[in-house]
């Protein structure tokens, strides 16, 4: 979970990495500026502003106001003035606002606050990372813009070319964190393998991200696995990790993310139309490939779709 002590982290993270960070032009180049002049916008999508349900009202009028914890680049951060949000979440929340022929505010949140902050009407929707889940959908209403994911990366030079499933991962000495979707995945991985006469995978934990990298570049590990996004801004930060697969956060199951409002409010298939207007337009993706998020692009957005199950 996001708080507003890693928000803080992960803002001050991402100012020191623009400060102090020569970029080669070839790689990954991320806009960080508060300006965000490359922002992709959109036009109005008549049959998105049409599905808006009438007894729909907006927190403010003419405006769609947004909820987005800034707390993992390139996802969501603040720029280097320490004060605008930026990333791939507030790009696509400015095209939905585009397309819905309304002005954009986003209200930097905290992870936890999202669900009273959504239902007590402080805004219309929170487009930040949220995934769909049965349980969730009891109270929230969905409209799916991006794929789950976990990613493997691995060194540079590391002679693992393709992690995809559990034979890939037999007898790698792979770095987790404690407690996670991810470490759940891996055990049954593990369990899967031995069960198929292959070696075991070797889980390696460490206390705080920079240790993991450090023992990922040592040699100590072989692979790290985490949110896939989180790993991608490394990559284009430090130069010296690549991506050698990536894992549906909810496996075996499909894990979407979506954007986020309140049950039976009115809006979601609005931004399902827009989201899937998005997409043929071209803007979507665009905005993904701004920040390397490619390999989480939806080939249709949907609304509240068969989510995660309760455990």
């Amino acid at each position: 979970m996001y708080n507003d002590l890693k928000s803080m982290l992960w803002a001050a993270i991402a100012v020191l990495a623009i400060g102090m960070t020569v970029w080669p032009a070839a790689a990954q180049d991320y806009d960080f500026s508060p300006e965000q002049k490359k922002r992709p916008r959109a036009e109005k999508n008549e049959a998105a502003i049409r599905a808006v349900r009438e007894d729909f009202k907006l927190v403010s009028e003419g405006t769609l106001t947004i909820a987005v914890v800034p707390g993992t680049p390139p996802i969501a951060t603040y720029a280097t003035d320490t004060k605008t949000v930026i990333g791939a979440d507030p790009d696509y929340a400015q095209l939905i606002a585009d397309s819905l022929g309304l002005k954009l505010t986003l209200v930097p949140i905290a992870w936890a606050d999202w669900p009273l902050g959504l239902t007590s009407g402080k805004y219309d929707a929170v487009v930040s990372n949220v995934g769909v889940t049965e349980q969730r959908k009891e109270k929230f209403d969905f409209s799916t813009y991006r794929q789950g994911l976990h990613g493997f990366f691995v060194k540079a030079d590391s002679p693992f070319k393709i992690i995809n499933a559990p034979k890939d991962a037999a007898g790698l000495r792979i770095i987790v964190a404690a407690g996670t979707n991810q470490e759940r995945i891996l055990l049954e991985w593990s369990k899967q393998n031995v069960a198929a006469g292959l070696k075991p995978i070797e889980l390696q934990y460490y206390d705080d991200e920079p240790a993991q990298l450090l023992a990922l570049k040592a040699g100590r590990a072989d692979v790290i696995v985490q949110p896939h996004a989180q790993l991608v801004f490394i990559a284009a930060r430090d130069r010296n990790i690549r991506q050698a697969g990536v894992l549906s956060a909810g496996w075996p199951l499909k894990s979407d993310v979506a954007v986020t409002t309140r049950k039976d409010s009115g809006l979601a298939e609005a931004v399902t139309i827009a989201t899937n207007g998005l997409i043929e337009s071209g803007r979507y993706r665009q905005v993904l490939a701004r920040w390397g998020l490619e390999d989480e692009a939806l080939s249709k957005s949907e609304t509240n779709p068969p989510g995660l199950p309760k455990f």
